[in-house]
């Protein structure tokens, strides 16, 4: 998965139930629900939807700060106010699902994104666009981890990385979406800061159309009241937590710079007034993560976390290096490094925690894991912005790309420092 979409903990164990007859889908099996081959796809559309709506105002940043006369600072809190409510969600309601069901809760995450896309698509101040990311994040929280979760359990192939292999490609697809299409009607379409907007408004109520006839119930849905989720960390796991919750967080860091402040470099230090062209150049961090996604599910997390640390060392001084000269060439390059590291980081980072965790804890040492990960994704985005206000753009750069490099290279060592063991192995690990 990518940085904005929070994983679901079902997706990361085998003991989900066997969906292959579609009666099992739902104890009440209600007339007109989608069949199963269907259900997936339209969880997969909602998982897409996750990205569009969290990369949607990527490309729209430089214009709200001509049009509103904003700093860095403030268009970095914009963006950094999403991580900290989807954190406040998977806090509160991250278990949601397991008692009102995955339908419920994607509906309900769909409803909120599709506010926060129209607050974004009226938005007459820089306050509605805060109170629409904060839908935003409310309804990535809501749905993501859900949908992901459905897609496991809607998968027919019988290949249980399918849906993982999947999940990857709904997620890039939506990054792509927002970035190359809102980088496009940026730059030849009228109205550039609402177009984006309201073809994002139409797409989510066509989801949510359609999602509507999911199944109500999923098998394993818990008959007791909903009670809000808890997180923690078994001691005797504290150093794994430590390491994973380094790496996974150095790879959110990554999406920060690229989506917070991704478009204003391209702008503001490379020199490309083409919105399209720098969409292209950001969706550029996704496309090459997906792939990679797809192409290393079979790696060791030694190996993605050593691999995803070099690619992340050298993405990070290509981008200053960029920067510093001016090249939309190196910044496609860095672009390109930086979605690979973040893959392999990612998937390391979390294959870690998942070999090491019992599985009675696994739920809550995840959650734990996105907590630290999502602060620290909103903490670096705010601190650049707040750089970038206080001296330049420029000196954000030369500061923040050493400093998640050093984040990168801790936890590659840390990861290294861990004894080879006999961990649990056989879990799908989704992208």
């Amino acid at each position: 998965m990518f940085f904005f979409a929070p994983l679901s903990t079902h997706a990361l164990e085998r003991d989900e139930p066997d969906l292959s007859d579609a009666s099992k889908i739902s104890p009440v099996k209600i007339a007109r629900s989608l069949d199963q081959r269907t259900s997936f796809w339209v969880s997969a559309a909602v998982v897409a939807h996750t990205l569009w709506t969290s990369a949607a105002p990527a490309v729209t940043y430089p214009l709200y700060a001509a049009q509103w006369h904003l700093t860095p600072t403030m268009t970095t809190a914009v963006f950094a106010v999403y991580p900290t409510v989807v954190v406040t969600v998977l806090l509160l309601f991250g278990n949601v699902s397991d008692y009102w069901g995955h339908r419920c809760a994607m509906l309900l995450g769909l409803a909120s994104s599709l506010l926060g896309t129209l607050l974004f698509a009226l938005a007459p101040s820089v306050g509605w666009i805060f109170a629409g990311r904060i839908f935003m994040g409310i309804g990535v929280g809501f749905a993501a981890g859900p949908a992901t979760a459905a897609m496991v359990e809607f998968n027919t192939t019988g290949v249980a990385t399918y849906a993982s292999t999947m999940n990857a490609a709904a997620q890039a697809l939506g990054y792509g979406a927002a970035t190359l299409i809102g980088g496009a009607l940026i730059q030849y379409a009228p109205f550039p800061t609402r177009l984006s907007f309201w073809l994002l408004f139409a797409v989510i109520v066509a989801i949510l159309a359609i999602a509507w006839f999911l199944p109500r119930h999923v098998r394993g849905a818990s008959p007791l009241r909903w009670h809000p989720g808890s997180i923690g960390v078994p001691k005797e796991i504290a150093s794994v937590f430590v390491t994973s919750a380094l790496v996974v967080a150095s790879a959110y860091a990554l999406g920060a710079v690229m989506l917070s402040l991704g478009a204003q470099i391209a702008k503001d230090l490379i020199g490309s007034t083409n919105a399209f062209v720098n969409g292209a150049t950001i969706s550029l961090f996704a496309i090459s993560s997906g792939f990679t996604t797809i192409a290393t599910g079979n790696f060791t997390f030694r190996t993605n976390i050593a691999l995803g640390t070099l690619a992340s060392v050298v993405g990070l001084f290509l981008l200053m290096l960029a920067a510093s000269t001016r090249s939309l060439a190196l910044f496609l390059v860095s672009s390109g490094s930086l979605g690979f590291a973040y893959s392999l980081q990612f998937r390391g980072g979390l294959t870690l925690v998942v070999d090491h965790a019992p599985s009675e804890r696994r739920a809550g040492t995840l959650s734990a894991i996105y907590l630290v990960a999502y602060l620290i994704m909103g903490s670096v985005a705010l601190s650049l912005g707040m750089l970038a206000t206080a001296w330049s753009l420029k000196a954000a750069v030369d500061i923040g790309c050493p400093t998640i490099a050093i984040m990168s290279v801790a936890g590659f060592l840390l990861a290294h420092s861990i004894k080879r063991g006999s961990p649990r192995r056989g879990c799908d690990m989704p992208a």
